[in-house]
């Protein structure tokens, strides 16, 4: 309730549909791609033969700048990312097969699985509350969802809106199975040589350098469709402009007008 002596009845509305944003420290995309990829590929590549760092602790190297930014990540954000986290699983995962010199065949099946677990569990959260489409990209982050809530009920398409969740939800466990199935192949392709030799490391910076043309590019397209999707469908069903769907700060709205 507002604690006005002279309420308003249009200002209410404006504060549960128009909330302020808080802005977020923004990821440091080029910080990101640098040591996650360029410079592990680099290490893995150039500097694991025997006159270097030798095999073992090129890949120890190569795999601290992942790892270090996924700590470094979450005292960024001052809490856990899941994501920022598995990946640091992930490739904890792939520098002990590298030093145990086990079968490539495990970093294959790893690299297929993660993937692949994510769009299942897009698909089983659909039978739940709390669906992962809502994770994705139906968050308040993203758009003014009490907003949109609000125009859907007041034009009685809510259960057409549950429809495109789920149109949504399917276009985002494709992504995951696409990853999978990319992963997996190109792991295949390219690792083929023993680990704890200077030819597998340099095929191991080799998969990491082409996973983000070969993996993440498509998978991230067809991510695209889906959010396209979604605020089309969004802006048929509420009649709202994009820029009252979107959660943009308020000067940007200002400028959009």
């Amino acid at each position: 309730m507002s604690e006005s002596p002279t309420p308003v009845p249009t200002e209410p509305a404006e504060l549960t549909t128009n909330q302020p944003i808080v802005k977020e420290k923004q990821e440091n995309m080029l910080l990101n791609l640098a040591l996650n990829i360029v410079i592990p590929t680099v290490v893995l590549m150039k500097f694991s033969g025997p006159e270097e760092l030798g095999t073992k602790l090129g890949i120890i190297v190569a795999l601290s700048f992942p790892i270090g930014y996924g700590i470094y990540d979450f005292f960024r954000a001052g809490k856990i990312n899941f994501f920022s986290a598995l990946g640091v699983i992930s490739i904890l995962f792939t520098g002990g097969v590298s030093l145990l010199e086990l079968d490539p065949k495990y970093i294959a099946i790893k690299e297929a699985t993660i993937p692949a677990l994510f769009g299942i569990a897009t698909l089983i959260s659909l039978k739940t509350r709390f669906p992962l489409v809502r994770t994705f990209l139906y968050n308040d982050k993203i758009m003014q969802t009490a907003r949109v809530e609000a125009s859907l009920i007041e034009r009685g398409n809510q259960k057409a809106f549950d429809s495109s969740l789920f149109i949504a939800s399917c276009m985002i466990a494709s992504s995951f199975f696409l990853s999978s199935f990319l992963n997996y192949a190109l792991a295949k392709y390219v690792l083929v040589s023993p680990p704890g030799t200077e030819e597998f490391n340099a095929e191991l910076g080799k998969m990491t350098a082409l996973s983000f043309p070969v993996i993440s590019v498509p998978a991230m397209l067809v991510l695209f469709g889906a959010l396209y999707y979604l605020y089309r469908r969004i802006t048929h069903l509420t009649e709202l402009p994009l820029e009252h769907i979107l959660n943009v700060p308020e000067e940007d709205e200002a400028q959009a007008k």
